[in-house]
């Protein structure tokens, strides 16, 4: 089943959380992935494989670059933006 974008958002920002073990409600898009979560390449990997499950999708990894993974704004946007190709 594939999520419009503004659940994709909603499901990326609370998959992070738990990821994360934060509230969602703690979360904004500025909210730095590795530096302000600690997460590292290991979890980001997880939590990719997480998200395409979830909604359904596959994530162009070819195409991901760095900044997609800089924050919970970032990779919410990346995401969306997958569903609408």
């Amino acid at each position: 089943m594939q999520a419009d974008r503004e659940t994709a958002a909603q499901s990326s920002k609370r998959i992070i959380a738990e990821m994360a073990r934060r509230d969602p409600a703690t979360l904004t898009d500025r909210t730095l992935l590795f530096a302000g979560l600690g997460l590292n390449s290991a979890n980001v990997l997880e939590l990719l494989i997480l998200i395409e499950r979830e909604l359904g999708i596959r994530l162009d990894v070819v195409e991901m670059e760095p900044h997609h993974l800089e924050s919970v704004g970032s990779l919410s946007a990346y995401v969306a933006k997958q569903l609408g190709e």
